[in-house]
């Protein structure tokens, strides 16, 4: 227990390559993948997740324990310790990926998550937290994906030109999202394989990694908002891509 409750920091996932998932839809996707080595569960959690738990061993914990384990303000009694997915870039290009997701400098849990979930629903090959980002074992970033963290690889790269360049050389064509793009969205070509890069939310993508894309693509907005934040901003141009791929 004491064990685990050090992974609600991110110095303690980071030493043992673990975390903790809460909640059943978490638990039920990382148990999906075999990733989960320890649960634990309150009397009241486990006579209502019985379906989910019934072949695996859990151990007991009362609610007062529950809470030691979760960031939440009403832990819901189910937790599990997992194993971290371990993804590698050379792997992912290996694929020949078509879509690839590229959050540059994001610090907000929530948006990280979010961007993850859409990956997946809008059939991105990979996620790649680059730069300064948040760990996306986060708890909130994790509640934020809905167990998408488990469905396709999500990478963590410091270098974010050394990136670009690798992406560039398996054959990707690299877009950022900029308010001032030369090319809009409607006119962007989205027909051969593509990286995006979505800038950190307060300040969006740095002008030094923005003039590394092959191309810089602003959303156009016809109200007066003057920005969208990164989750929105990679809704639209994830489904963009995910629909020219479609009508190829």
């Amino acid at each position: 227990m004491v064990a685990a409750a050090k992974l609600l920091r991110h110095v303690g996932r980071k030493r043992t390559g673990t975390f903790l998932a809460e909640g059943a839809n978490l638990v039920a996707a990382a148990l999906a993948r075999g990733l989960v080595t320890e649960v634990y569960a309150t009397e009241a959690a486990l006579d209502r997740y019985h379906e989910l738990l019934q072949s695996t061993p859990v151990d007991l914990v009362t609610e007062k324990a529950a809470k030691s384990l979760s960031d939440t303000v009403t832990p819901i009694g189910l937790v599990a310790v997992c194993e971290m997915p371990t993804p590698n870039l050379d792997d992912v290009l290996a694929k020949s990926p078509r879509l690839v997701a590229v959050a540059v400098e994001t610090s907000e849990p929530g948006n990280a998550g979010t961007l993850i979930r859409l990956a997946d629903a809008l059939g991105a090959d990979a996620v790649v937290l680059a730069g300064h980002s948040v760990d996306p074992y986060n708890g909130k970033c994790l509640r934020a994906s809905a167990g998408s963290i488990f469905a396709l690889p999500v990478l963590e790269i410091a270098d974010t030109a050394a990136l670009i360049h690798a992406l560039r050389a398996a054959g990707m064509r690299i877009l950022a999202t900029t308010l001032d793009g030369d090319v809009s969205l409607d006119d962007a070509d989205l027909s051969t394989p593509t990286a995006w890069l979505f800038g950190a939310e307060a300040h969006g993508l740095a002008p030094e990694i923005a003039t590394l894309a092959d191309s810089r693509v602003r959303i156009s907005m016809a109200g007066s908002a003057e920005s969208l934040n990164v989750a929105a901003a990679a809704a639209i141009c994830l489904y963009q891509s995910s629909r020219a791929a479609r009508q190829d």
